[in-house]
């Protein structure tokens, strides 16, 4: 067989590698729970026409046909094709929808699994990634005070992973209704234009958002001006909400809209400033997500890694779904574990003390005495050791390569005689050090017992 050739956007994580991303996604999972949230996985494929209900490119959606399709049926019932989900809310609405009776509101819910999208692979995007998701979704009504704390879940969550060399972050929020209060306060009307215009700005600069603004937006230069003037504000304290009223009490702007915006703004930046110091900071320069979220919208960056984009996102939607008698509003945040992992791996910021779960090495002194080393293994084991047994009855030194060559910290030597305690010993091969062990009794320190995840300067 041919060498095969790397699929573009598939990452597959060495064993390093992986052991980082399953110590991020461990992480994640024990906050949210101790934050109270039910774990959930829902199938993989969707309907194709309810993942495109929300007018998503079909080029993004892997479609799924078996080789022996029958074609003409597919195309009779567009209903029968499916998809790979490309990502977990869609899944989740539909979810809800479907188990409403069984569940109760509001409803807290994670979900950590792969999605697929049929993007163009580069830094941080890939075709096939891992999302963890955290929603609270209610029946009806959701109280605004859930904007405030996922936000602050998500903090909690991220800060968990600082001990292993993830950098800050900044969880950057907006509010729909402040923007859209702000921008018919003006006289624009066409919201959505305005805010796909400001989502450029670090692209393209303020002046040509500006000339954006006057083409799509039917905004005069002075209505540009206030837009890009409201763009500017950013602040981690009460301060933010005073110089968005005070420009738009300048601009003849202030609405009810505006008001309740920032009413919610000032409790979510007044309740991070006192849990969270320095991590939520108000942007009014968010734009991307706020056409289709209905309240708060976060983006999260790496401090230090800003080039990489938003690493978690998300917001407040009151449509999330509706089975026509009732709807069911939601505020959530997705991380890209992917984008996250390999950041950390692509960058050398953290690193795995060993690259299997292996702490112990049973030497095999012959092949006729191989049973003794199994039962060693084994008794080492049912107290919890994760241990291996050499491959041959080589050479001592050889199986001592043999665990170095693996990151074996421990090699233990059989005695001669038929087990009594006392005769075996156990080497750790770092410092050299060899000590008589006893199967009952001895375990690895803690330290070495299961791979460590930890900054790549640690020693």
């Amino acid at each position: 067989m041919a060498r095969p050739t790397p699929l573009s956007g598939f990452p597959e994580w060495l064993p390093e590698g992986r052991l980082v991303e399953q110590h991020v996604l461990d992480t994640l999972r024990r906050t949210f729970e101790l934050h109270g949230f039910a774990g959930i996985e829902t199938r993989a494929v969707e309907p194709l026409d309810q993942l495109l209900r929300k007018g998503e490119t079909s080029k993004e959606v892997y479609v799924l046909r078996r080789l022996q399709e029958d074609a003409d049926a597919e195309e009779q019932d567009p209903g029968r094709r499916l998809g790979l989900h490309f990502d977990l809310t869609v899944p989740f609405a539909r979810y809800v929808l479907e188990n409403a009776g069984h569940l109760a509101f509001p409803f807290r819910r994670y979900q950590v699994q792969k999605v697929w999208r049929g993007e163009r692979p580069q830094d941080g995007r890939f075709r096939e990634f891992a999302q963890a998701d955290i929603d609270v979704v209610g029946a009806g009504a959701l109280p605004y005070h859930y904007e405030v704390e996922l936000p602050l879940v998500m903090a909690d969550a991220l800060g968990a992973l600082r001990a292993i060399g993830v950098p800050p972050v900044r969880i950057l929020v907006n509010n729909r209704k402040v923007a859209e209060g702000f921008y018919r306060g003006l006289g624009l009307t066409d919201v959505d234009a305005v805010l796909r215009a400001i989502d450029k700005l670090d692209k393209v600069g303020p002046e040509a958002v500006a000339a954006l603004l006057v083409a799509e937006a039917g905004a005069t230069p002075e209505q540009a001006q206030a837009c890009l003037g409201l763009a500017e504000v950013r602040g981690d304290d009460a301060g933010v909400v005073d110089r968005v009223r005070a420009l738009a009490a300048e601009h003849g702007a202030t609405t009810e809209l505006l008001e309740e915006g920032l009413a919610e703004l000032g409790a979510l930046v007044a309740a991070a400033a006192e849990r969270a110091p320095g991590v939520v900071v108000a942007d009014l320069r968010i734009a991307r997500g706020l056409d289709y979220y209905t309240g708060s919208v976060y983006e999260t960056v790496l401090v230090g890694h800003e080039e990489l984009g938003s690493i978690c996102s998300g917001g407040r939607y009151d449509t999330l779904a509706s089975d026509g008698a009732t709807t069911y509003p939601g505020v959530g945040l997705s991380i890209g574990v992917s984008r996250l992992v390999s950041r950390l791996l692509g960058a050398g910021l953290v690193r795995a003390t060993r690259s299997v779960p292996t702490a112990v090495l049973v030497a095999v002194t012959s092949e006729e005495r191989r049973g003794r080393s199994d039962a060693v293994a084994a008794a080492l084991r049912a107290r919890g050791v994760p241990v291996e047994v050499a491959p041959s009855a080589a050479k001592f030194g050889k199986q001592i390569r043999h665990a170095d060559r693996r990151g074996i910290p421990y090699v233990w030597f059989v005695g001669d005689d038929d087990g009594a305690p006392g005769q075996d010993q156990v080497k750790d091969i770092r410092s050299g050090e060899q000590v008589p062990a006893d199967t009952a009794t001895w375990t690895p320190p803690a330290e070495d017992l299961w791979p460590r995840v930890v900054p790549v300067d640690a020693g």
